[in-house]
């Protein structure tokens, strides 16, 4: 059986537990474009993966993806999956390559409280020498952190600093004091948080 190329997807918000009422998008995805979009919510995993895509359909971003559902034998799979990336874990903590921190909680996975972007976060408050990001590095670099694996929705590498004790509070009341006045409210998650993860793009992408 060839390889599919041209995929025809639908996608509408997804309304959990309620009929959707959403207008319906259609788009053509090619398989390297869908297996991208499947593998944020399997890893390569490819027994999962066959799985979505012979149901058809996979949920991503708070919408839902469905297309005609078809068969990848592991011999087709692996070698797509060849082309996208693995864990590095020879790979250093690079501060100035993150470009988003995620605010976790405990779980497996998991659980993100809060999902902060460089850019947002670094613009500074009238008369403040420093931002939230600001703060997120200085944690960073008391306790430098611990690889955590490649994140294909993040499309890079992870690192995962434990935040232990009163430091969670600390950080909170620090971003918070920090944060422009729209984001203060959103900064006090941090206060719940295990974990503090640094996505960071990898530079050959």
């Amino acid at each position: 059986m060839a390889l599919p190329d041209a995929i025809p997807v639908r996608y509408t918000e997804e309304e959990a537990g309620f009929v959707s009422f959403r207008p319906v998008v259609r788009q053509t995805f090619r398989l390297n474009e869908l297996l991208d979009m499947v593998l944020t919510v399997t890893g390569k995993d490819p027994a999962r993966i066959r799985k979505i895509l012979s149901s058809g359909t996979v949920v991503f971003h708070y919408y839902r993806y469905w297309w005609d559902g078809f068969d990848l034998s592991d011999a087709d799979l692996i070698p797509l999956l060849a082309h996208f990336p693995d864990d590095n874990p020879s790979l250093p903590f690079r501060a100035a390559a993150c470009t988003k921190v995620l605010a976790e909680g405990r779980g497996s996975p998991p659980v993100v409280l809060l999902e902060l972007d460089r850019e947002v976060v670094s613009r500074k408050r009238f008369l403040h020498r420093r931002s939230v990001w600001d703060a997120l590095l200085t944690a960073a670099a008391a306790a430098p952190p611990v690889y955590a694996g490649y994140s294909y929705a993040h499309h890079g590498d992870l690192y995962r600093l434990e935040l232990a004790g009163e430091s969670p509070a600390a950080l909170a009341a620090a971003a918070e004091a920090l944060a422009p006045k729209s984001l203060r409210r959103d900064m006090r998650a941090i206060a719940n948080a295990s974990h503090l993860a640094f996505a960071c793009p990898r530079t050959n992408q």
